[in-house]
């Protein structure tokens, strides 16, 4: 396929190209230059007034619990989300399988929609809960990461005695290694020092929730009289979710020892947790990606994730921030944290993408691409959404 004539915001720092051409071969980007003539038989598209972008990573997310779309407002954290005792843990046990992976797959497609062509899933409920979010994707063309979880957890009277990983979980460990992506494991506080040890021999991906709250973080310390995230960091995550309260030393030992952070402003925000102080973790050396989190509290939406972010933030600290930087860690940053060839146009890397129309009423005329994409743009401006060289939403 060759798309010609559109605009670019090509390469690791998502560049303006306001003209070129895009072959693209075997699902990948093949060629970038403003000169490219069509082969024999291969399809040629005008893209005029079209702007490429590269297709959003979702990084953190809970789809399983779409079903409960904004039940419990007005509970603390742990009663809404807790993973031993919250409504949502009684909602998932309680709830038919055929029902949960019906409103999986909605939000699957809401996700399309809205461009976000890779979502990363901490996946509750064991094997049989990865096995489900598998079934629900089967005619799906979402690319997914789904990170498993074991449902076990530790009280603190076992955390303290540093209670290791019982001998008959490690079977469930690893038949659920073999059928997903990795480990999403709920956190420090649930889990003993030995445990958190025991998980870091897994050979996939592993990533945990860390210092999301004021009460997780003082938990830690009461429990264990250490720090959340350094506790976190027994496991030897590939990168932490949240960091909404970690310290400027916790961040730098982030930094350090893992490829960065995943943050959900909205969800923190949903919950009356505050947002995660991004000048700190930058200034820290993280690289920091986005996620949309829970689907009981928060839509899988990046260009509201963006909105708020940026201008929350800049409200906040009183300080103007680059829109391009706010875009970057909902696409480029989020292959980095992956290791894969995603959220990023250039050449060699997998045709995900999105396909922005510049004359939209919202975004016409556009002086600053980040920032329209950033505040402006939503899913009213997408023309189509294409997943590994293939449209998969709209028409170009």
């Amino acid at each position: 396929m060759l798309i010609k004539n559109l605009s670019v915001l090509s390469g690791q720092e998502l560049d303006f190209i306001s003209n070129t051409n895009i072959k693209i071969q075997n699902k990948i980007f093949k060629k970038i230059q403003p000169k490219i003539r069509p082969s024999v038989k291969e399809e040629s598209i005008d893209c005029e007034g079209l702007l490429l972008i590269p297709g959003f990573i979702n990084a953190h997310t809970h789809i399983g619990d779409s079903i409960g779309k904004d039940i419990t407002l007005n509970s603390s954290v742990d009663k809404r989300i807790h993973p031993v005792f919250g409504a949502k843990s009684k909602i998932l046990k309680n709830t038919s399988q055929e029902n949960l992976a019906n409103f999986m797959k909605n939000t699957c497609h809401s996700m399309i929609r809205k461009g976000i062509i890779t979502f990363v899933d901490f996946r509750e409920g064991g094997l049989d809960g990865v096995t489900l979010l598998k079934k629900a994707l089967s005619d799906i063309p979402l690319r997914s990461i789904i990170l498993g979880r074991v449902e076990f957890y530790q009280k603190p009277s076992e955390i303290r005695k540093n209670q290791p990983f019982p001998r008959e979980k490690t079977e469930d460990l690893t038949k659920l290694i073999k059928k997903c992506d990795g480990i999403g494991i709920s956190g420090a506080n649930e889990n003993s020092t030995s445990a958190l040890n025991y998980y870091s021999k897994t050979p996939k991906l592993r990533v945990i929730h860390s210092s999301e709250t004021k009460q997780s973080v003082s938990t830690s310390k009461k429990i264990t009289g250490k720090s959340e995230t350094v506790r976190a960091l027994s496991l030897k995550p590939h990168f932490l979710v949240h960091m909404t309260y970690a310290s400027k030393g916790d961040l730098c030992a982030v930094a350090k020892k893992t490829r960065g952070i995943v943050i959900c402003p909205r969800a923190n925000s949903s919950l009356a947790e505050g947002i995660p102080d991004i000048e700190l973790m930058q200034k820290a050396g993280c690289t920091l990606a986005l996620g949309t989190d829970n689907v009981m509290i928060n839509s899988p939406d990046m260009f509201r994730e963006m909105d708020f972010l940026w201008k929350a933030t800049m409200g906040i600290h009183k300080k103007r921030i680059d829109p391009k930087e706010i875009l970057k860690m909902a696409t480029v940053n989020g292959g980095k944290l992956l290791k894969k060839n995603i959220g990023v146009i250039e050449t060699g890397k997998i045709a995900d993408c999105i396909f922005l129309d510049k004359h939209a009423l919202d975004l016409e005329p556009m002086h600053n691409p980040y920032a329209s994409i950033v505040h402006r743009a939503s899913e009213t401006t997408i023309k189509a959404v294409m997943i590994g060289g293939k449209i998969v939403y709209g028409k170009i």
